[in-house]
């Protein structure tokens, strides 16, 4: 945390002194934590109309509508209408000069057996000046910790942020997003979808969004549908096959069509039980230990937009390694999961340094990788792109021999070292296949 980032405290108290700014908060789930925080700074007259939890479902319906799940989108959505349009019919005429807004949630909080996953939707409504259109905010969240009180403070702690962030920093759109982990610890909440609307947020696309926040370090993961919209992983890759091509900034955006249908067939002969239709996913890393130069935003940016473009789903994430990629798909799906890559690729799997920051290193990484039901569908390259390829990340050229006068497969490439010998073991093993 930076020296000089506001405490939750101070933030709550500039909301509360701040006569201009006024609203309701809904919360349902994990307490009211934000309005806590509001209440226990002091003066929180001076923001506050409303507080409420309707935690019963029957309860909740007469307030706010039917709804098929009660942690969803369509449910915080639900709240933050009625609440944002009762708060201007009642109060819209006596205060024309203040800035209104509606703060929901709808959480699952860790159980009493701690067996459910913990999750939840935040949305705010919000004016920045009197009488303006609304901007809104919904943003879909992972709690990580372990304990229910744990995470009923990062919630309060989020939501704070998220009020300071739409009222009082003038920073740009985006610049929100960058705050809402302040006085957070590491790995404590995600958010891996924001959805911001309103006047505000005008030429503010999704791309630009989840790439502000994987740079930020909000999220891992960041997925998008064929529309280009974000959707919450946990709900898209839950007990789904996957099919997994990883990009990075080097690598063309022209989405591999043909290779996502040639894998879905070989999959389909593998056999394999499947619960569902696989999911086809090119995953575009801005940090993989693959690429070179991948921290210009702005060519990012471009090369995810081109993506998406394609009506394809992609996955923006901050990953290093292919490894884990697999733990993080591992918290949602255990059925197959299948990595289609080039022969370059695969033979960078096997090289240590890509492993320097793992403390187990290539072994660590190996094990993680081929996870049950994972396996890697290995495409042949030329000698030339497959040589060009190997020499731009730095890989010494005895490390690995490549024949000259056919292209290039799994089992004509030679490792030197006993690296040779992990080669033949993940092929015999059947955990590496040719493929085309």
């Amino acid at each position: 945390m930076a020296s000089d980032t506001l405490s939750t405290h101070q933030k709550a108290l500039s909301i509360n002194l701040d006569d201009k700014i006024y609203g309701t908060l809904a919360e349902i789930g994990a307490a009211q934590e934000v309005a806590r925080w509001l209440f226990r700074v002091g003066g929180a007259s001076g923001s506050i109309a409303k507080t409420m939890s309707a935690y019963d479902m029957t309860v909740s319906d007469e307030v706010y509508g039917r709804a098929g799940r009660y942690v969803s989108r369509e449910r915080v959505e639900a709240m933050l209408d009625k609440e944002y349009s009762l708060l201007i019919k009642r109060l819209g005429d006596q205060r024309s000069d203040t800035r209104f807004f509606a703060f929901a949630n709808t959480i699952a909080a860790r159980n009493f057996s701690g067996t459910n996953e913990c999750h939840g939707w935040v949305g705010l409504r919000f004016q920045t000046e009197p009488g303006a259109e609304p901007d809104t905010v919904v943003l879909h969240i992972n709690m990580l910790d372990d304990t229910t009180l744990q995470q009923q403070e990062a919630l309060g702690v989020l939501g704070i942020n998220l009020l300071y962030g739409a009222f009082m920093d003038s920073q740009g759109p985006l610049r929100g997003l960058d705050t809402l982990s302040d006085n957070l610890e590491p790995a404590c909440i995600e958010v891996d979808v924001a959805d911001l609307t309103g006047p505000s947020f005008e030429g503010v696309d999704p791309a630009r969004t989840g790439m502000a926040m994987i740079r930020s370090g909000l999220a891992d993961v960041v997925l998008f549908d064929r529309d280009g919209r974000q959707r919450p992983p946990s709900e898209i890759v839950r007990k789904r096959p996957l099919i997994i091509k990883r990009t990075s900034i080097r690598y063309s955006s022209v989405i591999d069509s043909a290779a996502f249908k040639a894998a879905g067939k070989k999959l389909a002969a593998e056999g394999v039980e499947l619960t569902d239709k696989p999911l086809n996913a090119t995953e575009f890393s801005i940090n993989s230990v693959h690429a070179s130069g991948g921290s210009d935003a702005a060519k990012n940016l471009e090369h995810l937009r081109a993506l998406i473009a394609q009506e394809e789903w992609v996955m923006l994430t901050r990953l290093r390694q292919s490894y884990k990629l697999t733990s993080y798909l591992r918290r949602y799906s255990n059925q197959p999961v299948r990595f289609v890559m080039g022969v370059s690729t695969f033979a960078m799997l096997l090289s240590e340094k890509f492993y320097v920051d793992s403390t187990g290193g290539l072994l660590e990484a190996t094990g993680k990788l081929y996870a049950d039901e994972v396996r890697i569908y290995v495409q042949p390259m030329s000698h030339s792109d497959c040589a060009s390829h190997l020499a731009s990340v730095g890989l010494d050229p005895d490390w690995v021999t490549i024949p000259t006068d056919t292209e290039v497969t799994i089992n004509n490439l030679e490792f030197r070292g006993p690296t040779r010998l992990l080669h033949r073991y993940l092929i015999e093993a059947g955990w590496v296949e040719e493929f085309s």
